[in-house]
C-alpha cells in the first residue's frame, strides 16, 4: 500500500515532490516524467474542441494534499486551485485524522435525477396515478435505450412524481428518473433519457412538457464523511486545545443558526471539494450548486458539517453532501493532466473518488474552523500570500521562505517591504566566495578538445567554516544538513572528505555553513562553486596558504567526483570569476577575456533538473555510434565559439546572439535539449532577446539569454511563464 504520508513536503523543489510521488507508487515514471516537463497539460487543438471561440488555454496551480487515509486507503489529493493556504490546511488536517484512522466514509446509493416537469394538466393526481401505473413500461424504454449501461451494472432504477404548486396557481407534475450512472458523471446521459421519456410521459399526463434535463441536486448521492480529532492535538497544551475544540463545535452552531455565517462555511468546504473535483475533470459547478442547494433544504441554510465532543473529550466531525463525480468520459476523455491527476487518486471507481472528496470537505472545514479557533484565519493567509509577494518582488528562490517570514512578522506585507529586506541582505557578510558560471558557447564540445565561452556569475557562494566539534555542513537553501561521519555520506558529503584531505586537514572538528543563489543541478557550475568556496573556508579556518591555482586543482578533483569527465570550465570559473575562453585538449589553454561592459544576460531556470554526468555520458555514447556526424558539430560549435567570443569583446551583441541562437540548434541536434528548455528559449526571443539557448550540459536545467536593453522585460516575461531567473551581475552577492 502507497504511504500517503511525505513529511517536509513543501520544503521540497517542485521536481523533488514528483520524484518523491514517483517512489511512493503514485506516478508512474512516464507519468513523472511528463508532469517534470510540462507535457499532460491540455493542448488549444484539444480545448478547441471543447467549447466554442478558443483563443488559448488558462493555467491555475495544481498541488497535492497528502496524508489522507480514506476507509483504510492511503490516499493524497490533487488539487486545482489559486487560494493561499488551502492546501497546507488540507495536508495538515489529514495528518491528525490519522491518529484515529483517517476518515470513515460511508455512501448509500449513487443515483443521478432527472427531472420532467409537465404543465397544464387538468387532473393532477389522476395524472399522477397513470405515470405510476405505467412506470414499468417507461423504466423498460428506458434501459432499452441504453443497453451498454445496463451491461455495465447500471441504468434507470425507478421513476417518482412530485406536485408543485406555482406562485401563479399553476399545477406541475414533476417526474423524477432515477439512473445509476456507474463510473459516469452521466448528466449527457440522464438529459438524453429524459428526453426519450418526455413525449410518452407528456401523453399519460395530458399535459404539456414545460422541462426535461437533470437535477444538480444529487441527495441520492449524499455521501458521509466522518473523523475524530484527538483533543491533544488541537493545541500545544491542554488549555489551548479545549478552547479549540469548543470554539470549533461553537463555530459550527453557529453556522447553524446564522446563514450569512453559513455561505462562508460552506465555502471553506466547497474550497477543498472543489479543488478536487477540478483536477479530477469534473463539474465543480454542478457540485457546488447542488451542496449548497442541499444546505438549505430544510428551510433554512445551514452548515453541510456537525461537529460535537465525544464521550472522551475528542472532537468528532461529520460531513453529508450530495457528490456524484465522475472517473470516464467527459474532460477526463480530452484532458491528460485531468486523468493524469485522477490516477494519483488511486480511486478506482466514481463512488472512491466522492469517498475523498467528502474526507476533503470535512477536513478542509475542520482546518478553517480550528485557524478561525486559534489565531484567526488571516495569520495563514498573510504568510502565503507573503510568499507570493516575496517571489513578485524578485526574491532569488532560496531567499523567498525567509523573506516571505519577514514580510509576515512585519505586517508589511508589500512589495516596497520585500525589496527593503532584500537590500538588508546584501550587506557584507564573512566567508569565502566562489562564482556560478554560464556557458555562452561550446557546451558538449568542450569535452572533445574545443573551445568554451563561458563568463561568471559573481559570489554565487559563500562558505564559511567554525572549528566547533560538529563535524557538519548545511546549506539551507537546498534544505540540505549533514553530519560528516565516517559512514557512506552524500556527493557533497564526499566532497567535503576530498577537499580536507586534499589540505591536508585531518581532524574532523568542523563546521561547514554554505549561502548560494544558484539552483542545485541547473547546469550553472553549484558543484564546483561549492567546492572552491569550501576549499577556501577551510584553508583559511586552519590557516593554511593556498593559492588559487591549488584551489581549482581541489576543486577539478571535485568535479571528477561529481561529473565523471569534467571539461574543467566550471571549477576555473568558480575559482578565478572571470570571463573566460577555455579549451582543454592535451594541455589547458585559458584566455582571459577584459570586456567593456558586463553583457546583459538572464538566466532562467524550471522544473526538470540536468545530471551532468548522464547528459556527457549520452552524448558520448552517440558520438561512438555516428563520430563523423557528431565532430563537425562539434568542430562548428567551436567555430561558433570562436566568433562568438569576438563579438562579445567587441560589445556586438547582435552577432553573439545569431552565434548563440545557431549553438542552441546544434544542442538540440545532439539530443541535450528538453522541450521545457525549448519553451524557455522561445519565451525569451519572443520577449526580445536577441539570442537564447540552453546552458551547461542540458537535459534539464537552465537557458542563457542575451538582452540588450531589454534585460528586465525578458526577466518578466520568463517569470510570468512561470521559471524562476536569477542574478547574474553580482548586484545580489553575497559578501
Amino acid at each position: 500500500m502507497n504511504d500517503s504520508r511525505i513529511p517536509g513536503l513543501y520544503r521540497l523543489s517542485v521536481t523533488e515532490r514528483i520524484a518523491v510521488l514517483e517512489q511512493r507508487g503514485f506516478l508512474s515514471r512516464t507519468d513523472a516524467l511528463n508532469l517534470s516537463a510540462g507535457r499532460p497539460v491540455l493542448s488549444v487543438q484539444a480545448a478547441d474542441k471543447m467549447i466554442e471561440n478558443v483563443i488559448g488555454t488558462f493555467a491555475l496551480p495544481l498541488a497535492i494534499a497528502p496524508n489522507f487515509i480514506v476507509n483504510g486507503r492511503e490516499c493524497i489529493a490533487p488539487l486545482v486551485v489559486e487560494e493561499p493556504s488551502i492546501v497546507a490546511a488540507l495536508s495538515a488536517a489529514a495528518s491528525l485524522a490519522r491518529a484515529s484512522g483517517g476518515f470513515k466514509v460511508v455512501a448509500a446509493e449513487s443515483l443521478l435525477i432527472g427531472q420532467i416537469h409537465v404543465a397544464g394538466i387538468d387532473d393532477a393526481d389522476a395524472a399522477r396515478e397513470r405515470i405510476v401505473q405505467a412506470s414499468e413500461q417507461l423504466l423498460e424504454l428506458a434501459n432499452r435505450s441504453v443497453p451498454a449501461l445496463v451491461a455495465r451494472g447500471g441504468g434507470v432504477r425507478s421513476i417518482e412524481v412530485r406536485q408543485l404548486e406555482l406562485a401563479s396557481a399553476q399545477t406541475v407534475l414533476v417526474v423524477h428518473v432515477l439512473v445509476d450512472t456507474c463510473d459516469a458523471m452521466g448528466a449527457n446521459l440522464v438529459n438524453s433519457l429524459c428526453e426519450l421519456l418526455a413525449p410518452a410521459i407528456g401523453r399519460l399526463c395530458g399535459g404539456t412538457i414545460a422541462l426535461r434535463i437533470l437535477s444538480n441536486l444529487a441527495d441520492r448521492s449524499l455521501v458521509s464523511a466522518t473523523a475524530i480529532f484527538c483533543l491533544q492535538d488541537l493545541g500545544s497544551n491542554e488549555t489551548e486545545a479545549h478552547r479549540i475544540r469548543d470554539g470549533i463545535v461553537l463555530a459550527n452552531e453557529i453556522a447553524n443558526a446564522d446563514p450569512y455565517r453559513a455561505a462562508t462555511h460552506n465555502k471553506g468546504i466547497m474550497n477543498g471539494i472543489d479543488a478536487l473535483a477540478i483536477a479530477t475533470g469534473n463539474d465543480w459547478r454542478a457540485i457546488e450548486a447542488g451542496a449548497h442547494a442541499f444546505a438549505g433544504l430544510g428551510g433554512r441554510y445551514s452548515s453541510l458539517c456537525k461537529w460535537s465532543v465525544t464521550a472522551s473529550g475528542d472532537l468528532a466531525g461529520e460531513l453529508t453532501a450530495p457528490l456524484k463525480p465522475g472517473i470516464v468520459g467527459g474532460t477526463l476523455a480530452s484532458n491528460p493532466l485531468a486523468a493524469l491527476c485522477l490516477k494519483m487518486t488511486g480511486a478506482g471507481s466514481a463512488r472512491e473518488l466522492a469517498e475523498l472528496m467528502a474526507a476533503v470537505g470535512l477536513a478542509q472545514n475542520f482546518a478553517a474552523l480550528r485557524a478561525l479557533a486559534g489565531t484567526g484565519i488571516q495569520a495563514g493567509h498573510m504568510r502565503l500570500h507573503a510568499r507570493g509577494i516575496a517571489q513578485a518582488a524578485g526574491a532569488p528562490a532560496h531567499r523567498i521562505e525567509s523573506i516571505a517570514a519577514e514580510l509576515a512578522l512585519s505586517g508589511e506585507v508589500k512589495e516596497w517591504k520585500a525589496r527593503e529586506l532584500m537590500r538588508a541582505e546584501l550587506q557584507p557578510a564573512g566567508g569565502e566566495t566562489a562564482a556560478g558560471k554560464i556557458i555562452l558557447l561550446g557546451e558538449h564540445a568542450v569535452v572533445y578538445g574545443r573551445h568554451a565561452l563561458a563568463v561568471p556569475i559573481p559570489n554565487a557562494v559563500r562558505a564559511s567554516v567554525v572549528r566547533d566539534g560538529r563535524c557538519s555542513i548545511a546549506i539551507p537553501a537546498w534544505n540540505v544538513q549533514e553530519t560528516l561521519g565516517d559512514e557512506q555520506g552524500s556527493g557533497l558529503a564526499t566532497a567535503v572528505k576530498l577537499i580536507a584531505k586534499a589540505l591536508d586537514i585531518r581532524e574532523k572538528d568542523f563546521s561547514i555553513h554554505i549561502d548560494t543563489h544558484l539552483p542545485r543541478a541547473m547546469g550553472l557550475g553549484s558543484s564546483a562553486a561549492m567546492a572552491v568556496a569550501i576549499a577556501r573556508a577551510l584553508a583559511n579556518a586552519y590557516d593554511l596558504c593556498c593559492g588559487d591555482a591549488r584551489i581549482n586543482e581541489i576543486a577539478f578533483e571535485c568535479e571528477k567526483l561529481a561529473h565523471g569527465t569534467p571539461s574543467g570550465v566550471d571549477n576555473t570559473l568558480a575559482c578565478y570569476a572571470q570571463p573566460i575562453l577555455y579549451r582543454r585538449d592535451k594541455t589547458t589553454e585559458i584566455k582571459t577575456l577584459e570586456l567593456p561592459e558586463a553583457p546583459p544576460l538572464v538566466v532562467a531556470y524550471g522544473l526538470g533538473a540536468g545530471q551532468t554526468r548522464q547528459q556527457v555520458a549520452a552524448v558520448r555514447s552517440r558520438k561512438d555510434r555516428s563520430s563523423s556526424a557528431y565532430e563537425r558539430l562539434f568542430s562548428e560549435m567551436d567555430s561558433l565559439c570562436l566568433a562568438g567570443t569576438e563579438a562579445l569583446m567587441a560589445g556586438d551583441y547582435r552577432q553573439l546572439g545569431s552565434c548563440m541562437n545557431i549553438c542552441h540548434g546544434l544542442l538540440n541536434a545532439i539530443e541535450v535539449s528538453t522541450p521545457e528548455l525549448e519553451q524557455m528559449v522561445a519565451v525569451a526571443r519572443q520577449a526580445g532577446a536577441v539570442g537564447a539557448k540552453l546552458t551547461g550540459a542540458g537535459g534539464g536545467g537552465s537557458i542563457v539569454a542575451l538582452c540588450p536593453g531589454k534585460v528586465g522585460i525578458v526577466a518578466a516575461a520568463l517569470r510570468d511563464a512561470g521559471y524562476r531567473t536569477i542574478d547574474v551581475t553580482g548586484e545580489q552577492a553575497l559578501g
